[in-house]
């Protein structure tokens, strides 16, 4: 039965618009609690590359899926889906209103919507693939995809390979096409889902990002990467931000031209998020720097 006094607020908008900083702030004023819908800040060994918040950030609002696993484990949208319904469940005992925030659409979709059931697949399949990434480029996973399963290609993103991999993985394993499994059916769930977009003029977004990078390495990107190469194949740093410098590592390459990719890759990811998100009518946009009508909005519906 819905119960329409509880309320996921999911704050969503693409990478560096500003989602942490409104989301903590939100949290603060009408003192409530964070879910991050963020696929890569569950790692407990990512933090300069995942624009973590910071620790002053975390002591100030009660964040969950942060640092929840190690990247040595395998963590997905179905088992984020399990976890972050059973807290809710838990968390709308005492609080009227919970903030769902972050990038990942199919995390987010996951929580507000359902995911299907897949069948389990054997790591070996993963770690192969993740292998043929890195040796015979994402083109050859595309091309291995449109034999496996014709009907997913054509509407998956072919720049993600994160997507490919899981579709592969299940096609390999199943002996059937991924898109098999999809049903598409949304699960009924018993709270209320407010959709707030935030977003920023392309051009101002886009120095956002490239500020964010330069940071990111001031801050020691480059060292965190060394760090994990031990799990270069693990689908963990099959991410923007980790694979240029694992090439950078690896391949070779010149630093300079592993920062410029990261830029460019980022840029190209914040386009994806906003083509992902934009499918979604439910969302109310917003410009990021606008916070008063933006929290204006969201005290209208928990009051209602």
């Amino acid at each position: 039965m819905l119960n329409e006094k509880k309320l996921l607020i999911v704050l969503l908008g693409p990478t560096a618009v500003g989602k942490t900083d409104l989301s903590i702030e939100l949290a603060r004023d009408i003192g409530t609690v964070i879910l991050s819908a963020d696929s890569r800040q569950l790692y407990k060994e990512l933090n300069i590359g995942t624009a973590k918040p910071t620790a002053i950030q975390l002591n100030s609002v009660k964040h969950y899926f942060i640092d929840t696993v190690s990247i040595a484990n395998d963590y997905d949208a179905a088992t984020f889906e399990k976890d972050a319904i059973s807290l809710l469940k838990e968390l709308f005992k005492t609080q009227n209103a919970v903030i769902l925030t972050g990038g990942s659409g199919l995390y987010i979709n996951a929580v507000c919507n359902g995911f299907d059931i897949l069948p389990a697949s054997a790591p070996e399949i993963r770690e192969q693939l993740n292998e043929m990434v890195l040796t015979k480029g994402l083109n050859h996973l595309t091309e291995l995809l449109n034999q496996k399963d014709p009907e997913y290609y054509k509407i998956v993103d072919l720049k993600n390979p994160q997507r490919l991999i899981r579709a592969l993985e299940v096609c390999l394993s199943s002996g059937r096409p991924y898109s098999s499994f999809r049903t598409q059916k949304s699960q009924k769930r018993d709270f209320q889902i407010l959709y707030v977009g935030i977003n920023r003029r392309r051009d101002e977004l886009y120095e956002r990002i490239n500020l964010r990078v330069d940071e990111m390495v001031k801050e020691g990107l480059v060292e965190e990467v060394r760090g994990v190469l031990a799990y270069k194949k693990n689908n963990a740093l099959q991410t923007v931000g980790y694979k240029e410098l694992i090439n950078y590592f690896v391949e070779n390459i010149d630093l300079q031209q592993a920062i410029m990719l990261i830029k460019q890759n980022t840029r190209r990811y914040a386009k994806r998020q906003l083509t992902w998100f934009r499918k979604n009518k439910e969302i109310t946009w917003f410009d990021a720097g606008d916070k008063p009508k933006i929290f204006d909005f969201i005290k209208r519906h928990i009051n209602q």
